[in-house]
């Protein structure tokens, strides 16, 4: 195989043979282990033609695959005129020359895989550039250690990443340019980091912020334009969204909340996405409420809620509440997985995005989080603190105003995490007395 070919990660239009080691406790459909590596092929174009798969207690270390199951393969590949191998495992750079001399194709990981379809899906600035970093953070050191060109030292001409010249200057020119760039990347992330950290929190002060995140390919950028007219990218594909978007999300009676969608979880994401997308994943870090997304009809959801308690885990998210949204009920053949769910998370809430059944709940739960226990109280604001009277004039029910020449006295019923958030603004104001609000004041 050439070294052009190795270069390139993409799969688009390729003919692939998908493999896996299943190693024993390893996350995967019991009844189709190769489901979400044939998903993940497809979303980045290439055309699944065969699979081989091989249970082992431990891989092999020179070709993490059994000699006997590289053989089978290489046959199947050459059977199917395949054009690229894909394991669903992770594998070094030494497994995978070894591997590619026995089926004499392109042989790629599953965060390789991973790495391509980020970059295809990479939209804004910041996107690209927190893919850039990943793949030369992961990618370019793998490639690098297997091409064959880098073993010969003879003399060539400087050359730019994309053109590798061969030779031990050459190679050591091009370890500078890689981590000059990386500097780069880091400092400019770095920049788009501080900016969004500045921007969540202005907007976390002037509004209750909910974060919607999940595994991939559960229905978030469907609810999210279900519920704000939001318009985000959805399609019934892994990592449809890269991008966060927030929009308001009225929950009725003048209440409303700054909704944001997230990038899709996915398991054994590879660490360096994680680190580079951890200026998209700031709006989950620091929503005050997170909505949960989990595809009821998949057969390995129990899974997919273990991943996405991982990521969040490793993100520093441990402390927002949480409401678990159990999407696609609709399309559920019967009802018995949907209440084996509620009894072992019975504060789960059982929705459609696609069809709205179920958001009635969701807002009156996201509501209740929003305000916190509520109580009447009576407040004394000076008239010149136009943002406290702002802030209660649309978050509190105001039900009397009494003016004197410098404050006014509000009686108003407010949520305790309401009246928090004000006093966390800055705000001057006196608490003149507080009762038990009436039911119809709650």
């Amino acid at each position: 195989m050439s070294d052009a070919q190795r270069m390139n990660i993409s799969v688009i239009r390729e003919r692939a043979v998908l493999a896996a080691v299943l190693l024993p406790g390893a996350a995967r459909a019991p009844d189709d282990p190769l489901a979400e590596l044939r998903s993940l092929a497809e979303t980045a174009g290439a055309v699944v033609i065969d699979q081989v798969l091989q249970p082992r207690n431990r891989p092999v270390a020179k070709t993490y695959i059994g000699r006997g199951k590289l053989e089978e393969l290489a046959e199947r590949v050459h059977a199917a005129d395949g054009d690229v191998v894909v394991f669903d495992n992770e594998l070094s750079p030494a497994q995978i020359r070894n591997i590619e001399e026995v089926v004499e194709c392109k042989v790629l990981d599953r965060s390789e895989l991973i790495l391509d379809i980020f970059a295809s899906r990479a939209r804004s600035h910041e996107a690209k550039l927190q893919v850039e970093l990943a793949q030369l953070e992961y990618t370019y050191p793998r490639l690098r250690a297997m091409w064959s060109h880098l073993e010969r030292i003879v003399g060539g001409a400087p050359a730019g990443i994309g053109t590798r010249g061969p030779g031990e200057q050459q190679l050591e020119i091009d370890r500078r340019i890689v981590q000059s760039r990386k500097a780069e990347l880091r400092r400019e992330i770095s920049r788009v980091q501080d900016r969004k950290r500045r921007e969540i929190a202005r907007r976390s002060t002037d509004f209750f912020t909910v974060g919607i995140v999940g595994y991939t390919n559960a229905g978030k950028s469907t609810l999210f334009n279900t519920l704000t007219d939001g318009q985000a990218y959805a399609d019934d594909k892994l990592f449809a969204t890269l991008d966060t978007r927030t929009r308001r999300w009225s929950l009725g009676g003048g209440d409303e909340v700054m909704l944001s969608d997230t990038v899709g979880f996915i398991r054994d994401l590879p660490h360096h996405l994680v680190a580079s997308f951890r200026a998209t994943l700031e709006e989950s870090v620091h929503a005050d409420l997170l909505l949960i997304v989990i595809d009821a009809t998949d057969p390995a959801a129990e899974q997919h809620l273990d991943t996405v308690h991982d990521v969040l885990e490793s993100i520093d998210t441990d402390d927002q509440p949480r409401i678990l949204l159990l999407n696609k009920i609709d399309e559920l053949e019967d009802n018995t997985d949907l209440l084996i769910w509620q009894s072992s998370r019975p504060t789960s809430v059982p929705i459609s995005a696609r069809r709205g059944l179920g958001l009635d709940r969701l807002v009156e739960s996201a509501r209740t989080h929003m305000r916190g226990e509520s109580s009447r109280v009576t407040l004394r604001v000076p008239l010149r603190d136009g943002k406290a009277l702002s802030f209660l004039e649309s978050r509190a029910t105001v039900h009397d105003r009494q003016y004197d020449t410098t404050h006014v006295d509000m009686a108003i019923t407010i949520g305790q995490r309401q009246l928090d958030q004000l006093r966390a603004t800055g705000c001057r104001f006196e608490v003149l007395g507080e009762t038990t609000p009436k039911a119809e004041d709650r």
